[in-house]
């Protein structure tokens, strides 16, 4: 008797256990297909919506909406292979991947994790960059707005970027020093509200200026070739829009640990996930498609390069300032949502590599108030304060929102979003060679390569043509 009673209280226990913790031990997993379809729009309307009219005035009515619902059924497509790389082997009760990298490491190894490490985070750096050009051109933009509606919309209001490159430096250094990316969740939720303000004012400010003038501006194949746009010049554009409006859909990187959240199968997270994609990108090509179409058709040809900067709009300039402070501050939470995955690596890289430094044990205390301090860990600090010095610095060397933008769309789109999550797949469904499958699934990545390839070099094209007329830190808007 004493016995089933302690083997029941045991049973109890354990069945208590299962309710607060997943089959890998850590604690129970509370995602939905509703959650899941949160954070991934959260994590894609950012900052490249706002060179979505650019991107169509480049090629045109036609083919600009058409290739951004391309780029979804492909982003959707691969996400969906993605999704089934979460569990190796069983999709409900195989070993979890936490992160992108451990899925290539389980699925592919070798080599091909370096080159996935090394693009992965060459990519994020490179959002560093351009996270610092597009914050120091929306708070240039707030003064000059104000410039404007003083002294009328005429008036040269010419103002130099570098300063607030190096504000936004300053800021980033400080919440940089958080230690973790589980602390900045209260930073995240903030810049996903800001993301959506300002996207809406753009989306809103466009439909007023078609209603206000009463037609639709541009035209069936974009920018006409003239005195002003060569034929060279507006090929490179096309392909620099491609990047454009990869960049604006990329969230491959992400994917593995969103679906990390989701609560354990019945049904599998794979099946979860799949509604989730098709849910976030369904909402955000059409949210897309509305601010890119409409900033294209309320200024044609002359579509800016970054909608809320490039002052196709000047009233109300209040409503400007709002919707460019709302920039700012989504990009000050972006910037650290992108870099602490970085940060994280190279510290843990660093820990292993020399476990007995006393740099890496060391912490400073700083006292914040009579009341406490914090520590700071000494190499932390250094490390981090020096990778926001060097992306700042670079910025102020290549501040080309469009450029950058569309360089880091091309570079992160065919590795990450495309050729990974297929090899994982094929490998993953032990798909066999030269079937029907594996060659249309090897035609789809062929294509997507010869699309970034094509986006890099018009991206560069552009930085090349905007450095002829360039004065490194001398540039003003």
């Amino acid at each position: 008797m004493g016995y089933d009673m302690d083997a029941s209280v045991e049973l109890g226990y354990k069945q208590e256990l299962s309710k607060c913790f997943d089959d890998d031990g850590r604690p129970r997993r509370r995602g939905t297909m509703w959650t899941a379809s949160a954070h991934i729009i959260t994590a894609v309307i950012g900052s490249g919506v706002l060179s979505l009219a650019w991107a169509i005035a480049q090629l045109g009515w036609i083919a600009g909406p058409a290739v951004m619902i391309l780029f979804a059924f492909v982003i959707y497509y691969t996400s969906a292979l993605l999704a089934d790389c979460y569990r190796s082997g069983d999709p409900s009760t195989g070993k979890r991947n936490y992160t992108y990298m451990d899925a290539v490491h389980a699925n592919l190894g070798g080599l091909k994790v370096k080159m996935c490490g090394y693009i992965q985070y060459l990519n994020l750096f490179g959002v560093a960059i351009g996270y610092t050009i597009a914050a120091s051109i929306s708070m240039t933009a707030i003064e000059r707005s104000n410039c404007f509606h003083k002294r009328g919309d005429d008036s040269p209001c010419h103002t130099s970027s570098n300063p607030y490159m190096i504000l936004f430096g300053i800021i980033e250094i400080v919440f940089s020093q958080i230690p973790d990316f589980d602390q900045i969740w209260w930073l995240s939720i903030l810049a996903a509200i800001m993301s959506f303000t300002y996207s809406s004012i753009g989306l809103g400010l466009g439909i007023l200026e078609v209603v206000r003038h009463r037609r639709i501006q541009g035209s069936l194949t974009g920018i006409s070739i003239g005195a002003s746009v060569s034929a060279t010049h507006k090929l490179w554009q096309s392909l620099q829009a491609f990047g454009d409006i990869a960049f604006a859909y990329s969230y491959s990187l992400i994917l593995i640990e969103i679906q990390d959240t989701i609560r354990s199968p019945p049904p599998s997270e794979a099946k979860v996930m799949k509604r989730a994609t098709l849910v976030s990108v369904a909402v955000t090509t059409v949210f897309y498609t509305l601010c890119g179409s409409m900033g294209y058709a309320a200024f044609g040809d002359a579509a800016p390069g970054n909608l809320l900067t490039g002052f196709g709009f000047y009233n109300p300039y209040w409503l400007l300032d709002v919707a460019n402070a709302a920039i700012v501050i989504h990009l000050v939470g972006a910037y650290q949502v992108y870099c602490q995955p970085l940060f994280a690596f190279v510290e843990k890289w660093v820990g292993e590599r020399w476990p007995e430094s006393k740099m890496l044990k060391k912490e400073i205390k700083v006292p914040i108030s009579r009341a406490g301090s914090c520590r700071l860990n000494l190499f932390r600090m250094v490390w981090r304060t020096a990778f926001v010095l060097v992306t700042t610095v670079l910025s102020m060397l290549l501040p080309f929102f469009n450029d950058i933008v569309g360089l880091m769309g091309a570079l992160g789109f065919w590795p990450l979003t495309v050729y990974f999550p297929v090899e994982m797949y094929i490998v993953q469904k032990k798909i066999a060679r030269w079937s029907t499958r594996w060659v249309c699934l090897q035609l789809l990545s062929v294509a997507c390569l010869i699309v970034s390839v094509a986006a890099a070099v018009g991206s560069v094209a552009g930085i090349v043509d905007d450095l002829k007329l360039f004065k490194p830190f001398k540039n003003s808007y």
